[in-house]
Protein backbone atom coordinates (compact mmCIF):
# COMPACT_ATOMS: atom_id res chain seq x y z
CA UNK A 1 0.00 0.00 0.00
CA UNK A 2 1.35 3.40 -0.97
CA UNK A 3 1.72 5.95 1.83
CA UNK A 4 -0.47 9.03 1.46
CA UNK A 5 0.60 11.56 4.07
CA UNK A 6 -2.15 14.11 3.44
CA UNK A 7 -4.88 11.82 2.14
CA UNK A 8 -8.25 11.36 3.86
CA UNK A 9 -8.07 8.38 6.19
CA UNK A 10 -11.39 6.99 4.94
CA UNK A 11 -10.09 6.98 1.36
CA UNK A 12 -6.92 5.06 2.25
CA UNK A 13 -9.00 2.49 4.14
CA UNK A 14 -11.21 2.10 1.07
CA UNK A 15 -8.13 1.41 -1.07
CA UNK A 16 -7.10 -1.37 1.31
CA UNK A 17 -10.58 -2.88 1.20
CA UNK A 18 -10.84 -2.80 -2.60
CA UNK A 19 -7.34 -4.18 -3.16
CA UNK A 20 -8.14 -7.09 -0.85
CA UNK A 21 -11.54 -7.71 -2.48
CA UNK A 22 -11.29 -8.66 -6.16
CA UNK A 23 -14.55 -10.65 -5.99
CA UNK A 24 -17.83 -10.53 -4.04
CA UNK A 25 -16.61 -13.51 -2.02
CA UNK A 26 -13.56 -11.57 -0.86
CA UNK A 27 -15.59 -8.43 -0.19
CA UNK A 28 -17.96 -10.36 2.09
CA UNK A 29 -15.06 -12.11 3.83
CA UNK A 30 -13.29 -8.80 4.50
CA UNK A 31 -16.54 -7.18 5.63
CA UNK A 32 -16.98 -10.05 8.11
CA UNK A 33 -13.49 -9.46 9.51
CA UNK A 34 -14.25 -5.78 9.99
CA UNK A 35 -17.51 -6.55 11.80
CA UNK A 36 -15.92 -9.11 14.09
CA UNK A 37 -13.23 -6.58 14.99
CA UNK A 38 -16.08 -4.24 16.01
CA UNK A 39 -17.60 -6.91 18.26
CA UNK A 40 -20.30 -8.35 15.99
CA UNK A 41 -21.36 -11.95 16.55
CA UNK A 42 -21.90 -14.27 13.59
CA UNK A 43 -25.29 -15.93 13.21
CA UNK A 44 -26.35 -18.66 10.81
CA UNK A 45 -29.65 -18.58 8.97
CA UNK A 46 -30.23 -22.29 9.55
CA UNK A 47 -30.03 -21.90 13.34
CA UNK A 48 -32.68 -20.66 15.75
CA UNK A 49 -32.10 -17.09 16.86
CA UNK A 50 -34.55 -17.11 19.77
CA UNK A 51 -31.86 -17.52 22.40
CA UNK A 52 -29.25 -15.48 20.52
CA UNK A 53 -30.82 -12.07 20.06
CA UNK A 54 -30.43 -9.71 22.99
CA UNK A 55 -31.21 -6.01 23.27
CA UNK A 56 -28.01 -4.06 22.64
CA UNK A 57 -26.49 -6.95 20.64
CA UNK A 58 -24.45 -6.74 17.42
CA UNK A 59 -24.88 -9.47 14.81
CA UNK A 60 -24.16 -10.42 11.21
CA UNK A 61 -24.72 -13.34 8.88
CA UNK A 62 -23.79 -14.26 5.32
CA UNK A 63 -25.47 -16.19 2.56
CA UNK A 64 -23.56 -18.25 -0.01
CA UNK A 65 -20.34 -16.41 0.89
CA UNK A 66 -21.46 -13.56 -1.37
CA UNK A 67 -23.98 -11.42 0.54
CA UNK A 68 -24.14 -10.12 4.09
CA UNK A 69 -26.57 -8.56 6.54
CA UNK A 70 -25.35 -6.95 9.76
CA UNK A 71 -27.48 -5.26 12.40
CA UNK A 72 -27.37 -3.76 15.88
CA UNK A 73 -30.27 -3.92 18.32
CA UNK A 74 -31.08 -0.86 20.45
CA UNK A 75 -31.00 -1.10 24.23
CA UNK A 76 -34.79 -1.27 24.52
CA UNK A 77 -35.32 -3.40 21.45
CA UNK A 78 -38.47 -5.43 21.15
CA UNK A 79 -40.31 -7.01 18.19
CA UNK A 80 -42.09 -4.38 16.08
CA UNK A 81 -39.15 -1.96 16.19
CA UNK A 82 -38.33 -0.27 12.89
CA UNK A 83 -35.17 -1.08 10.92
CA UNK A 84 -32.87 1.54 9.37
CA UNK A 85 -31.15 -0.16 6.43
CA UNK A 86 -28.34 0.88 4.08
CA UNK A 87 -28.42 -1.46 1.05
CA UNK A 88 -25.56 -1.78 -1.47
CA UNK A 89 -24.08 -4.39 -3.79
CA UNK A 90 -20.59 -5.89 -3.91
CA UNK A 91 -20.52 -7.25 -7.47
CA UNK A 92 -19.07 -5.44 -10.49
CA UNK A 93 -18.85 -6.21 -14.24
CA UNK A 94 -16.08 -8.70 -14.89
CA UNK A 95 -15.05 -11.79 -16.81
CA UNK A 96 -15.87 -15.25 -15.42
CA UNK A 97 -13.98 -18.45 -16.23
CA UNK A 98 -16.24 -20.85 -18.10
CA UNK A 99 -17.11 -24.33 -16.71
CA UNK A 100 -15.07 -25.74 -19.58
CA UNK A 101 -12.31 -23.19 -20.06
CA UNK A 102 -9.56 -25.16 -21.78
CA UNK A 103 -8.66 -23.64 -25.13
CA UNK A 104 -5.57 -23.76 -27.33
CA UNK A 105 -4.94 -21.97 -30.59
CA UNK A 106 -1.91 -21.03 -32.68
CA UNK A 107 0.47 -22.17 -29.97
CA UNK A 108 -1.22 -20.26 -27.14
CA UNK A 109 -2.93 -21.63 -24.09
CA UNK A 110 -6.17 -19.70 -23.66
CA UNK A 111 -8.92 -19.56 -21.03
CA UNK A 112 -12.56 -19.40 -22.06
CA UNK A 113 -14.45 -16.62 -20.28
CA UNK A 114 -18.00 -15.28 -20.07
CA UNK A 115 -18.89 -11.61 -19.64
CA UNK A 116 -20.74 -10.68 -16.45
CA UNK A 117 -22.76 -7.47 -16.32
CA UNK A 118 -22.55 -4.46 -18.58
CA UNK A 119 -18.84 -3.83 -18.66
CA UNK A 120 -16.92 -1.37 -20.82
CA UNK A 121 -15.20 -4.37 -22.28
CA UNK A 122 -12.66 -2.60 -24.47
CA UNK A 123 -11.07 -1.31 -21.25
CA UNK A 124 -10.05 -4.89 -20.39
CA UNK A 125 -7.65 -5.19 -23.32
CA UNK A 126 -3.92 -5.02 -22.60
CA UNK A 127 -4.36 -5.19 -18.83
CA UNK A 128 -2.38 -7.36 -16.43
CA UNK A 129 -5.08 -9.78 -15.29
CA UNK A 130 -5.18 -12.53 -12.70
CA UNK A 131 -7.69 -14.89 -11.11
CA UNK A 132 -9.66 -14.81 -7.87
CA UNK A 133 -12.79 -16.46 -6.49
CA UNK A 134 -13.66 -19.60 -4.57
CA UNK A 135 -12.71 -23.23 -5.06
CA UNK A 136 -14.55 -26.34 -3.85
CA UNK A 137 -11.99 -28.81 -2.48
CA UNK A 138 -12.01 -32.14 -0.70
CA UNK A 139 -11.02 -32.12 2.94
CA UNK A 140 -8.95 -34.76 4.70
CA UNK A 141 -11.92 -35.89 6.77
CA UNK A 142 -13.86 -36.80 3.60
CA UNK A 143 -15.90 -33.59 3.66
CA UNK A 144 -15.82 -30.68 1.25
CA UNK A 145 -15.31 -26.98 1.71
CA UNK A 146 -15.11 -23.78 -0.32
CA UNK A 147 -11.90 -21.79 -0.02
CA UNK A 148 -11.16 -18.32 -1.31
CA UNK A 149 -8.27 -17.79 -3.68
CA UNK A 150 -6.55 -14.66 -4.98
CA UNK A 151 -3.50 -15.08 -7.18
CA UNK A 152 -1.37 -12.00 -6.61
CA UNK A 153 0.50 -11.87 -9.89
CA UNK A 154 -0.40 -11.27 -13.54
CA UNK A 155 -1.46 -14.46 -15.29
CA UNK A 156 -3.58 -13.49 -18.26
CA UNK A 157 -3.91 -10.81 -20.90
CA UNK A 158 -6.31 -9.99 -23.71
CA UNK A 159 -4.01 -8.44 -26.32
CA UNK A 160 -5.30 -5.95 -28.85
CA UNK A 161 -4.57 -6.42 -32.52
CA UNK A 162 -1.65 -4.30 -33.75
CA UNK A 163 -2.68 -1.10 -35.55
CA UNK A 164 -0.72 -2.25 -38.63
CA UNK A 165 -3.10 -5.20 -38.99
CA UNK A 166 -6.27 -3.14 -38.52
CA UNK A 167 -5.79 0.43 -39.69
CA UNK A 168 -9.36 1.40 -38.77
CA UNK A 169 -9.14 0.27 -35.15
CA UNK A 170 -8.01 3.64 -33.83
CA UNK A 171 -11.13 5.30 -35.22
CA UNK A 172 -13.73 2.60 -34.61
CA UNK A 173 -12.59 -0.16 -32.27
CA UNK A 174 -15.05 -3.05 -32.43
CA UNK A 175 -14.52 -6.70 -31.56
CA UNK A 176 -16.42 -9.95 -31.25
CA UNK A 177 -16.83 -10.81 -27.58
CA UNK A 178 -16.85 -14.55 -28.30
CA UNK A 179 -13.95 -14.95 -30.73
CA UNK A 180 -11.75 -11.88 -30.19
CA UNK A 181 -12.00 -11.49 -26.42
CA UNK A 182 -10.28 -14.67 -25.19
CA UNK A 183 -7.40 -14.23 -22.71
CA UNK A 184 -4.03 -15.90 -23.24
CA UNK A 185 -2.56 -17.85 -20.31
CA UNK A 186 0.77 -19.03 -21.71
CA UNK A 187 2.50 -20.76 -24.59
CA UNK A 188 1.48 -24.28 -25.44
CA UNK A 189 3.91 -27.10 -24.64
CA UNK A 190 3.36 -30.84 -24.55
CA UNK A 191 3.89 -31.10 -20.78
CA UNK A 192 1.20 -28.50 -20.13
CA UNK A 193 -1.58 -30.35 -21.91
CA UNK A 194 -3.25 -33.63 -21.15
CA UNK A 195 -4.52 -35.80 -24.02
CA UNK A 196 -8.05 -35.47 -22.63
CA UNK A 197 -8.07 -31.79 -23.46
CA UNK A 198 -6.60 -31.85 -26.95
CA UNK A 199 -7.83 -28.89 -28.97
CA UNK A 200 -9.87 -29.10 -32.16
CA UNK A 201 -8.91 -27.19 -35.29
CA UNK A 202 -11.32 -24.44 -34.15
CA UNK A 203 -9.38 -24.01 -30.90
CA UNK A 204 -12.00 -25.57 -28.59
CA UNK A 205 -11.13 -28.15 -25.97
CA UNK A 206 -12.83 -31.52 -26.30
CA UNK A 207 -13.61 -32.82 -22.81
CA UNK A 208 -13.22 -36.57 -22.47
CA UNK A 209 -14.94 -38.95 -20.10
CA UNK A 210 -13.75 -38.21 -16.57
CA UNK A 211 -13.39 -40.75 -13.79
CA UNK A 212 -16.42 -39.33 -11.99
CA UNK A 213 -19.14 -36.80 -12.62
CA UNK A 214 -17.62 -34.43 -10.03
CA UNK A 215 -14.20 -34.36 -11.70
CA UNK A 216 -13.27 -31.20 -13.61
CA UNK A 217 -9.75 -32.27 -14.54
CA UNK A 218 -10.50 -32.58 -18.26
CA UNK A 219 -12.27 -29.22 -18.47
CA UNK A 220 -9.33 -26.92 -17.70
CA UNK A 221 -5.64 -26.71 -18.52
CA UNK A 222 -3.69 -28.97 -16.18
CA UNK A 223 -1.21 -26.15 -15.61
CA UNK A 224 -4.04 -23.89 -14.42
CA UNK A 225 -5.36 -26.54 -12.04
CA UNK A 226 -1.83 -27.14 -10.74
CA UNK A 227 -1.44 -23.43 -10.09
CA UNK A 228 -4.70 -23.30 -8.15
CA UNK A 229 -3.72 -26.39 -6.19
CA UNK A 230 -0.34 -24.88 -5.32
CA UNK A 231 -1.99 -21.68 -4.06
CA UNK A 232 -4.41 -23.68 -1.91
CA UNK A 233 -1.82 -26.27 -0.85
CA UNK A 234 -3.88 -29.20 -2.11
CA UNK A 235 -3.52 -31.73 -4.90
CA UNK A 236 -5.04 -30.89 -8.31
CA UNK A 237 -7.43 -33.83 -8.14
CA UNK A 238 -8.77 -32.51 -4.82
CA UNK A 239 -10.24 -29.54 -6.70
CA UNK A 240 -13.85 -30.38 -7.53
CA UNK A 241 -15.18 -27.08 -8.86
CA UNK A 242 -14.64 -23.34 -8.76
CA UNK A 243 -16.07 -19.91 -9.47
CA UNK A 244 -13.23 -17.76 -10.73
CA UNK A 245 -13.22 -14.32 -12.23
CA UNK A 246 -10.52 -12.21 -13.80
CA UNK A 247 -9.36 -9.05 -12.09
CA UNK A 248 -6.92 -6.27 -12.88
CA UNK A 249 -3.78 -6.63 -10.77
CA UNK A 250 -3.03 -2.88 -10.85
CA UNK A 251 -3.93 -1.72 -7.35
CA UNK A 252 -6.39 1.00 -6.45
CA UNK A 253 -4.52 4.26 -5.78
CA UNK A 254 -5.06 7.93 -5.06
CA UNK A 255 -4.30 10.34 -7.90
CA UNK A 256 -4.57 13.94 -9.01
CA UNK A 257 -2.57 17.02 -8.04
CA UNK A 258 -3.86 16.93 -4.48
CA UNK A 259 -4.82 13.26 -4.21
CA UNK A 260 -8.39 14.28 -4.93
CA UNK A 261 -9.09 11.25 -7.11
CA UNK A 262 -9.37 7.50 -6.54
CA UNK A 263 -8.22 5.49 -9.56
CA UNK A 264 -9.51 2.00 -8.95
CA UNK A 265 -11.47 -1.03 -10.11
CA UNK A 266 -14.86 -1.88 -8.59
CA UNK A 267 -15.76 1.60 -7.26
CA UNK A 268 -19.26 0.64 -8.42
CA UNK A 269 -20.13 -0.49 -5.86
CA UNK A 270 -17.49 -1.37 -3.31
CA UNK A 271 -17.26 2.36 -2.59
CA UNK A 272 -20.79 2.40 -1.13
CA UNK A 273 -20.42 -1.04 0.46
CA UNK A 274 -17.24 -0.07 2.31
CA UNK A 275 -18.79 3.22 3.45
CA UNK A 276 -21.88 1.47 4.83
CA UNK A 277 -19.74 -1.16 6.55
CA UNK A 278 -17.46 1.43 8.11
CA UNK A 279 -20.38 3.57 9.28
CA UNK A 280 -22.08 0.66 11.05
CA UNK A 281 -18.85 -0.65 12.58
CA UNK A 282 -17.87 2.79 13.85
CA UNK A 283 -21.36 3.50 15.20
CA UNK A 284 -21.37 0.16 17.03
CA UNK A 285 -17.94 0.89 18.53
CA UNK A 286 -18.66 4.43 19.68
CA UNK A 287 -18.73 5.44 23.34
CA UNK A 288 -22.43 6.28 23.12
CA UNK A 289 -23.44 2.92 21.65
CA UNK A 290 -24.44 1.38 24.98
CA UNK A 291 -27.06 4.10 25.52
CA UNK A 292 -28.48 4.03 21.99
CA UNK A 293 -32.20 3.77 21.44
CA UNK A 294 -34.40 3.97 18.34
CA UNK A 295 -34.39 1.69 15.31
CA UNK A 296 -32.46 -1.46 14.58
CA UNK A 297 -29.50 -0.33 12.44
CA UNK A 298 -28.65 -2.58 9.49
CA UNK A 299 -26.51 -2.87 6.37
CA UNK A 300 -27.30 -5.24 3.49
CA UNK A 301 -24.52 -6.06 1.02
CA UNK A 302 -26.01 -7.91 -1.96
CA UNK A 303 -24.59 -9.85 -4.89
CA UNK A 304 -25.75 -9.97 -8.53
CA UNK A 305 -27.08 -6.40 -8.83
CA UNK A 306 -25.24 -5.99 -12.12
CA UNK A 307 -27.31 -8.80 -13.68
CA UNK A 308 -30.70 -8.07 -12.16
CA UNK A 309 -30.45 -9.19 -8.50
CA UNK A 310 -32.46 -12.36 -9.16
CA UNK A 311 -30.56 -14.88 -7.06
CA UNK A 312 -30.59 -16.22 -3.52
CA UNK A 313 -27.96 -13.62 -2.60
CA UNK A 314 -29.44 -10.74 -4.61
CA UNK A 315 -31.71 -7.90 -3.51
CA UNK A 316 -34.81 -9.66 -4.82
CA UNK A 317 -34.14 -12.62 -2.55
CA UNK A 318 -35.56 -13.23 0.93
CA UNK A 319 -32.57 -11.70 2.71
CA UNK A 320 -34.20 -8.48 3.95
CA UNK A 321 -37.78 -9.83 4.29
CA UNK A 322 -36.45 -12.78 6.28
CA UNK A 323 -34.60 -10.49 8.69
CA UNK A 324 -37.69 -8.33 9.23
CA UNK A 325 -39.80 -11.42 9.90
CA UNK A 326 -37.33 -12.93 12.35
CA UNK A 327 -37.10 -9.67 14.29
CA UNK A 328 -40.91 -9.23 14.30
CA UNK A 329 -42.41 -12.74 13.97
CA UNK A 330 -46.15 -11.97 14.09
CA UNK A 331 -48.01 -10.34 11.15
CA UNK A 332 -49.08 -7.39 13.30
CA UNK A 333 -45.61 -6.73 14.66
CA UNK A 334 -44.09 -7.14 11.19
CA UNK A 335 -46.49 -4.55 9.76
CA UNK A 336 -45.57 -2.14 12.55
CA UNK A 337 -41.87 -2.69 11.94
CA UNK A 338 -42.18 -2.10 8.18
CA UNK A 339 -44.08 1.15 8.75
CA UNK A 340 -41.28 2.45 11.00
CA UNK A 341 -38.47 1.28 8.73
CA UNK A 342 -36.49 3.17 6.10
CA UNK A 343 -33.93 2.02 3.53
CA UNK A 344 -31.17 3.99 1.84
CA UNK A 345 -30.24 2.38 -1.46
CA UNK A 346 -26.62 3.42 -2.00
CA UNK A 347 -25.07 3.02 -5.43
CA UNK A 348 -22.64 5.15 -7.38
CA UNK A 349 -23.79 7.98 -9.67
CA UNK A 350 -22.53 9.69 -12.80
CA UNK A 351 -20.27 12.72 -12.35
CA UNK A 352 -20.29 15.42 -15.00
CA UNK A 353 -17.64 14.54 -17.61
CA UNK A 354 -15.67 17.55 -18.94
CA UNK A 355 -15.45 16.04 -22.42
CA UNK A 356 -19.13 15.00 -22.61
CA UNK A 357 -21.07 17.71 -20.78
CA UNK A 358 -24.03 17.27 -23.15
CA UNK A 359 -24.71 13.87 -21.57
CA UNK A 360 -26.10 15.55 -18.43
CA UNK A 361 -29.24 17.57 -17.87
CA UNK A 362 -28.09 21.16 -17.43
CA UNK A 363 -29.16 21.52 -13.79
CA UNK A 364 -28.19 18.03 -12.62
CA UNK A 365 -24.41 17.80 -12.91
CA UNK A 366 -22.85 16.06 -9.88
CA UNK A 367 -19.17 16.75 -9.19
CA UNK A 368 -16.48 14.56 -7.68
CA UNK A 369 -16.00 15.42 -4.00
CA UNK A 370 -19.19 17.48 -4.11
CA UNK A 371 -21.00 15.43 -1.51
CA UNK A 372 -23.76 12.81 -1.58
CA UNK A 373 -25.94 12.63 -4.70
CA UNK A 374 -29.71 12.10 -4.38
CA UNK A 375 -30.86 10.13 -7.43
CA UNK A 376 -34.39 10.78 -8.71
CA UNK A 377 -36.34 9.36 -11.64
CA UNK A 378 -40.03 10.00 -12.35
CA UNK A 379 -40.33 6.51 -13.88
CA UNK A 380 -39.16 5.01 -10.56
CA UNK A 381 -35.93 3.52 -11.84
CA UNK A 382 -34.75 5.17 -8.63
CA UNK A 383 -37.06 4.96 -5.60
CA UNK A 384 -36.53 8.52 -4.29
CA UNK A 385 -39.48 10.80 -3.55
CA UNK A 386 -39.80 14.20 -1.87
CA UNK A 387 -40.08 12.80 1.65
CA UNK A 388 -37.09 10.48 1.26
CA UNK A 389 -35.02 13.27 -0.25
CA UNK A 390 -36.00 15.58 2.61
CA UNK A 391 -34.92 12.99 5.17
CA UNK A 392 -31.52 12.54 3.51
CA UNK A 393 -30.96 16.30 3.38
CA UNK A 394 -31.81 16.70 7.06
CA UNK A 395 -29.47 13.84 7.97
CA UNK A 396 -26.65 15.42 5.97
CA UNK A 397 -27.35 18.79 7.58
CA UNK A 398 -26.60 17.25 10.97
CA UNK A 399 -23.07 16.42 9.76
CA UNK A 400 -22.55 19.74 7.96
CA UNK A 401 -22.31 18.10 4.55
CA UNK A 402 -23.45 18.97 1.03
CA UNK A 403 -26.10 17.47 -1.24
CA UNK A 404 -26.16 17.11 -5.02
CA UNK A 405 -29.09 16.15 -7.24
CA UNK A 406 -29.15 13.84 -10.27
CA UNK A 407 -31.82 13.19 -12.85
CA UNK A 408 -31.14 11.80 -16.30
CA UNK A 409 -31.97 13.63 -19.52
CA UNK A 410 -35.35 12.87 -21.11
CA UNK A 411 -33.65 11.59 -24.27
CA UNK A 412 -31.56 8.99 -22.41
CA UNK A 413 -32.34 5.70 -20.67
CA UNK A 414 -31.91 5.55 -16.89
CA UNK A 415 -30.14 2.73 -15.09
CA UNK A 416 -31.50 1.26 -11.88
CA UNK A 417 -30.48 0.11 -8.40
CA UNK A 418 -31.60 -2.26 -5.66
CA UNK A 419 -33.89 0.50 -4.36
CA UNK A 420 -37.05 -0.06 -6.45
CA UNK A 421 -37.06 -3.83 -5.93
CA UNK A 422 -36.65 -3.45 -2.15
CA UNK A 423 -39.50 -0.96 -2.03
CA UNK A 424 -41.80 -3.89 -2.88
CA UNK A 425 -41.44 -5.01 0.74
CA UNK A 426 -43.30 -1.86 1.79
CA UNK A 427 -40.30 -0.18 3.37
CA UNK A 428 -39.74 3.47 2.45
CA UNK A 429 -36.73 3.86 0.15
CA UNK A 430 -34.50 6.65 -1.15
CA UNK A 431 -31.70 6.29 -3.72
CA UNK A 432 -28.37 8.02 -3.14
CA UNK A 433 -24.80 7.67 -4.34
CA UNK A 434 -21.53 9.43 -4.89
CA UNK A 435 -20.30 10.84 -8.18
CA UNK A 436 -17.81 8.93 -10.29
CA UNK A 437 -16.39 8.75 -13.82
CA UNK A 438 -15.85 5.74 -16.11
CA UNK A 439 -18.52 3.61 -14.44
CA UNK A 440 -18.17 -0.06 -15.44
CA UNK A 441 -14.65 0.39 -16.80
CA UNK A 442 -11.87 -1.88 -15.56
CA UNK A 443 -10.45 1.34 -14.00
CA UNK A 444 -12.93 3.84 -12.56
CA UNK A 445 -12.51 7.27 -10.98
CA UNK A 446 -14.12 8.55 -7.77
CA UNK A 447 -13.47 11.40 -5.33
CA UNK A 448 -11.24 10.77 -2.31
CA UNK A 449 -13.19 13.24 -0.12
CA UNK A 450 -16.50 11.60 -0.98
CA UNK A 451 -15.71 8.43 1.02
CA UNK A 452 -16.10 10.35 4.27
CA UNK A 453 -19.16 12.14 2.87
CA UNK A 454 -20.87 8.76 2.41
CA UNK A 455 -19.79 7.49 5.84
CA UNK A 456 -21.08 10.68 7.46
CA UNK A 457 -24.54 10.26 5.88
CA UNK A 458 -24.84 6.65 6.96
CA UNK A 459 -23.67 7.40 10.49
CA UNK A 460 -26.16 10.26 10.74
CA UNK A 461 -28.84 7.86 9.48
CA UNK A 462 -28.02 5.32 12.18
CA UNK A 463 -27.89 8.00 14.89
CA UNK A 464 -30.73 10.30 13.94
CA UNK A 465 -33.35 8.70 11.70
CA UNK A 466 -35.77 7.48 14.39
CA UNK A 467 -35.91 10.92 16.03
CA UNK A 468 -36.38 12.67 12.70
CA UNK A 469 -39.06 10.20 11.60
CA UNK A 470 -41.01 10.88 14.79
CA UNK A 471 -41.39 14.47 13.64
CA UNK A 472 -42.95 13.50 10.31
CA UNK A 473 -46.74 13.50 10.06
CA UNK A 474 -47.87 12.04 6.74
CA UNK A 475 -50.54 9.30 7.01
Amino acid sequence: MLLYQSAPEAATKLLQFVNASPTPFHAIYNASLRLEKAGFKKLREKDSWDSELQAGGKYYYTRNQSSLLAFTLPQRWQPGTGVSIVATHVDSPNLRVRPISKREKSGYLQVGVETYGGGIWHSWFDRDLSLAGRVVIAEKNSGFTSKLIKIDRPLLRIPTLAIHLDRGASDNFKFNQETEFVPILGLAASQLNTPAGAATSEGRAVPQQANSASSIQANHHSALLSLLAEELQVKPDEIHDFELQLYDTQPAVLGGLNQEFIFSPRMDNQFSSFSALEALAEAASSASYSAREGNVNCIALFNHEEIGSVSTSGAESTLVPSLLQRLSPSPDLLAQSISKSFLISADMGHAIHPNYTSKHEDNHTPRLNGGVVIKTNAKQKYASDAVGSFIVKKLIDKKGGSVQEYEIRNDMVCGSTVGPMLSKIGVRVVDVGNAMLSMHSVRETAGSQDVQHAIDLFQSFFENFAGLDAQLNLD
